[in-house]
């Protein structure tokens, strides 16, 4: 039974894994393309996403200790995946940028309609374990930053300015360190859980 639900687990991590890698590229072609921060700033995210979800297949067939940790990895990559966003968000702030907004509309529904599959397929898996939540984390916060740049994207080609898609850009950002610091949360309290459990244990041998 377990080896059942951990090849379910792999399997749809592995779909989930590379939609992610998939979504990361178009991003940042299309944001290099229609310079925007916000839709780098989702490629910044999904390439995040998709280092945890290799990580989280290395510790899937592992120890509670392993998905911990790996958990705990996750949480600290989205939180440096912020501030990189939030770098470039300034840069283009003090530089300039002229954004596409058409581009931004388009990428993002794409992108959105992923993540909506993602999700679909996280929430299929039976008492998922710290790091299929952290993944089920990952998807929402997309599926939300996506639909801020289809927002974004309309207000730069209606106003002819580039501060949605910055201002969506610092949003994004925000969505990825909050995601970051509920997922440490989360494995902080397995930690505590499974120290709780131990000393039970020990306590019903004596």
């Amino acid at each position: 039974m377990a080896e059942q639900r951990n090849a379910t687990e792999r399997r749809t991590l592995w779909i989930v894994l590379g939609l992610n890698i998939g979504l990361a590229i178009a991003f940042f072609a299309s944001g290099a393309f229609g310079d925007s921060s916000a839709l780098i700033a989702n490629g910044l995210d999904n390439l995040s996403d998709s280092f945890v979800y290799a990580i989280s297949l290395f510790a899937l067939s592992r120890s509670a200790k392993w998905k911990r940790g790996a958990a705990n990895v996750s949480g600290g990559l989205l939180i440096l995946f912020a501030l990189g966003i939030l770098y470039d968000a300034w840069r283009r702030y003090v530089g300039g940028s002229d954004p596409l907004g058409t581009i931004m509309i388009v990428m993002a529904l794409v992108a959105a309609a992923i993540n909506a599959l993602c999700v679909w397929l996280l929430a299929r898996l039976r008492d998922p374990d710290v790091n299929i939540r952290a993944a089920n984390t990952f998807s929402w916060n997309d599926f939300a930053a996506n639909l801020g740049i289809v927002v974004a994207g309309g207000l730069v080609a209606w106003l002819g300015t580039n501060w949605p898609d910055l201002v969506v850009g610092v949003i994004v950002a925000g969505i990825a360190a909050w995601g970051g610091v509920g997922i440490l949360r989360d494995a902080h309290g397995e930690h505590h859980k499974a120290v709780h459990n131990d000393d039970q244990v020990t306590k019903d041998s004596a």
